[in-house]
């Protein structure tokens, strides 16, 4: 049953790889990342082999720890990711628990990331090899690293499996997964600044952290080197009962997951029975007119409120102040300056995936008989109502801070004219190009491989056409910025708000057009992506 698992694992890998070409391109772009990053990982290990005990022991105590504890917690936000065998599916076989716990733990080293770490391991335990016992200490603890990071991983998204199900946790879970990202500059400075400053206390830390469940198995080989087999022993203990009580908790969820059925969106905040903000009435269907226009809007502005895939706009409007504050040395730095333009950048393109986001619901606009021109512009007031005063309140409030009342009319200028002229360029990009999307219920922050190529080549045409469509204001706003004319900078959101409304107008009119002629084509490729 094991070997018929891992065979099932490698044919629906397979078979993906067979949907499409862009499929296959994608893979060998990701291991091409994954064998750099294995190199580079190998090549400090063989350094490290030379070094003297008590540094490799630090070092590879704190690395693997983190190893460890990344199997355990980044499936919790990174949801949807890999599901080819998820445990729901096989309720309905009578699979010995055991052979399917062997199974599923074995399957989770297939693929670039179970590669990758079982190829680290092994490096790691032989970086011993010039203390011959430590090195035959290391090796069988190889199998027992390994399982901790896939058992740790299966464990607690099968534990926490009810509570990944639910709406708000996959919108709590975008968020928290976007932080590192949008964050990665001043994470890394920091970093870097703490080791620089504390070098001398990571050796403590990897003391303490040999004694952890994430990092006892990495402590022992260096035990045996110092001679302290007493120490090195319990630390194996601790190893091994780490993974026995993993099995024994991934063992009980397991069973509760093949009796218990999980449905997505129920619970607190789910989708279901909230039709007003007090669960009356039609919501946002009340408050539009009753036009095709205003109907796109109330939906579409039901999205930005309930569809957590919108969320990787919204998240992005807190962070980006953050960035340019910490990146631009303060509140005097000019970075911060470019906040209000850099988030009107980003929610005035975050529609240009509006259609792939209906996937196969697309099919309502099809049949009905609502012309292209209204869906455009239903769905660009509905971001609109979102967008110009989260823009208009991070332009004042980033001027505020960086006391700079006089580049507000450059600032509004330059960022309602980006938003408007996004808004327009997106309208025509949604209407004429689709690509796999997540699916509500999955992870915001992924796409099947077979789209990536076609999102990121409309996203860059696309963000090169709206810079450069937006080239008036911007000349005029940063020139009005850097001499403190207030004047020029009135000019410049004249320029601003006048370009980007025609742009706007002209993006709603050429997407309704290849929406009107295009609708159809455009939902049998939606439908192909299965």
């Amino acid at each position: 049953m094991v070997a018929h698992l891992l065979r099932l694992k490698l044919t629906l890998l397979r078979n993906g790889l067979k949907r499409s070409v862009w499929q296959i391109v994608g893979l060998v772009v990701l291991s091409l990342y994954a064998l750099g990053g294995l190199a580079a990982a190998t090549a400090g290990l063989v350094a490290l082999s030379l070094a003297g005990p008590d540094l490799v022991r630090t070092v590879l105590v704190l690395t693997g720890s983190l190893v460890v504890l990344g199997w355990w917690i980044v499936p919790l936000v990174a949801f949807g990711i890999d599901s080819t065998l998820d445990p729901s599916r096989f309720v309905t076989f009578a699979i010995p628990r055991r052979s399917l716990l062997t199974g599923l733990a074995a399957s989770g080293l297939i693929g670039i990331p179970g590669v990758v770490t079982t190829l680290l391991v092994l490096a790691a335990a032989l970086t011993w090899w010039r203390h011959p016992v430590a090195l035959l200490v290391s090796v069988p603890l190889v199998p027992v690293a390994l399982a901790t990071c896939v058992v740790g991983s299966r464990a607690s998204t099968t534990l926490l499996a009810p509570l990944m199900a639910r709406r708000r946790y996959r919108e709590v879970a975008a968020g928290v997964m976007i932080l590192p990202f949008m964050l990665l500059g001043p994470i890394l400075n920091a970093v870097m600044a703490g080791v620089a400053a504390g070098k001398d206390v990571l050796p403590a830390l990897a003391a303490t952290a040999g004694w952890t469940p994430m990092g006892a198995v990495w402590a022992v080989p260096a035990d045996v080197v110092a001679g302290r087999w007493g120490t090195a022993a319990a630390r194996a203990l601790v190893a091994v009962a780490t993974l026995t009580l993993l099995v024994v908790v991934w063992d009980g969820a397991l069973g509760r997951a093949l009796v218990t059925a999980t449905t997505a969106g129920h619970g607190r905040g789910g989708g279901h029975g909230r039709a007003g903000g007090h669960g009356r009435g039609l919501g946002a269907f009340g408050r539009f007119p009753g036009t095709p226009v205003g109907a796109v809007a109330a939906r579409s502005l039901t999205y930005w409120r309930r569809d957590p895939r919108y969320a990787k706009a919204l998240v992005a409007v807190p962070l980006i102040p953050v960035v340019m504050l910490v990146s631009g040395g303060g509140s005097r730095g000019g970075m911060l300056l470019a906040a209000g333009p850099l988030v009107a950048l980003v929610l005035g393109w975050s529609i240009s995936a509006d259609v792939a986001y209906d996937g196969t619901a697309f099919w309502t606009h099809v049949a009905t008989p609502l012309d292209g021109r209204s869906d455009r512009a239903g769905r660009l007031i509905a971001a609109a109502m979102i967008g110009v005063p989260t823009v208009i309140a991070l332009v004042i409030a980033s001027g505020a801070l960086a006391g700079r009342w006089d580049a507000l009319p450059a600032l509004l200028g330059v960022s309602l004219g980006l938003l408007l002229t996004a808004y327009g360029g997106a309208s025509v990009v949604s209407a004429r190009v689709v690509y796999p999307v997540a699916k509500p219920e999955d992870n915001p922050f992924t796409s099947q491989q077979g789209g990536s190529m076609a999102a990121v080549v409309s996203q860059l045409l696309g963000w090169g056409a709206v810079l450069g469509l937006s080239l008036p204001e911007l000349v005029l706003g940063v020139v009005a910025a850097g001499i403190h004319s207030v004047v020029l900078g009135v000019v410049a959101l004249v320029v601003g708000l006048g370009c980007g409304t025609v742009v706007a107008v002209l993006g709603v009119r050429i997407g309704g057009r290849a929406l009107d002629s295009g609708a159809p084509d455009l939902l049998a490729r939606m439908v192909s992506f299965g």
